[in-house]
């Protein structure tokens, strides 16, 4: 590997694209922004970095980066949300890499960011995240709006240094208007692989999930962010499937 393309898909981040777009500065030879048309100043923060910006309406989490590969000029491709950022370590690791590396793809370590508070313990740490590989021996997949970057079997992958900076949100409220948006993507996701719900997956997945987070993974060595991000955890999980029986119900009574 010598030259690694960065991508990012974006649609109204100018409180975070500048910090991103910076972090990758030092170690990118290529940056492509793809954005879904915009309505702030994203388009022209990322031209005052002098990045090229591509437009296409958003189809999709899955879709809209799998479309960002198609923009990259190198092979080997960096994805970055526009939430995060590189720190100095995972900066330094990607150089080296670039120079000796010998896999096909890389996890990156990423550190979260919570109403001010970085998050060491429970769900959200560590939280390994393969976003440096070899474009051609894999694709995105998974169910929309958790993607995941699936490389073919005999790829070859390597952990590196350094933490991805993800600042997730400023605010309570933020969080919990995110899931709701994403447990209404998940459960129609869900609904259209045939998948069911049940009172187990209502009640008793939201406990296994909180009790996993907050004490099993020690959230609660995170004071009021630890406790916050398992209640709300739990929350989404009984909001997905809360959400996907009653998109069952609607079908059968249709």
């Amino acid at each position: 590997m010598n030259h690694v393309s960065a991508v990012i898909i974006t649609y109204n981040e100018e409180r975070n694209i500048l910090r991103c777009l910076d972090s990758l500065l030092p170690v990118a030879d290529d940056i492509v922004v793809v954005d879904s048309y915009s309505t702030d100043k994203t388009p022209q923060i990322v031209e005052s970095k002098g990045v090229r910006i591509v437009q296409h309406p958003f189809e999709g989490h899955i879709e809209q980066k799998n479309r960002a590969i198609t923009q990259a000029k190198h092979p080997f491709v960096l994805s970055l949300d526009a939430d995060e950022a590189l720190d100095k370590d995972l900066q330094q690791a990607i150089l080296e890499v670039k120079k000796s590396g010998n896999a096909d793809g890389y996890y990156l370590n990423r550190l979260t960011n919570y109403c001010g508070t970085w998050i060491w313990h429970g769900n959200w740490y560590p939280d390994p995240k393969l976003r440096l590989w070899d474009s051609r021996k894999g694709k995105w997949g998974g169910v929309n709006p958790h993607d995941t970057f699936i490389m073919e079997k005999d790829s070859k992958i390597s952990q590196l240094s350094g933490h991805l900076l993800h600042y997730s949100f400023s605010t309570f409220a933020e969080h919990r208007q995110q899931i709701h948006h994403f447990a209404d993507i998940a459960s129609r996701a869900a609904f259209e692989r045939g998948k069911r719900s049940s009172p187990f997956h209502i009640l008793l997945s939201p406990t296994v999930r909180f009790l996993k987070g907050y004490l099993l993974k020690r959230g609660f060595l995170d004071g009021k962010a630890g406790w916050q991000i398992a209640l709300w955890s739990a929350y989404a999980k009984y909001l997905k499937y809360r959400n996907l029986q009653r998109l069952w119900h609607a079908n059968r009574a249709a």
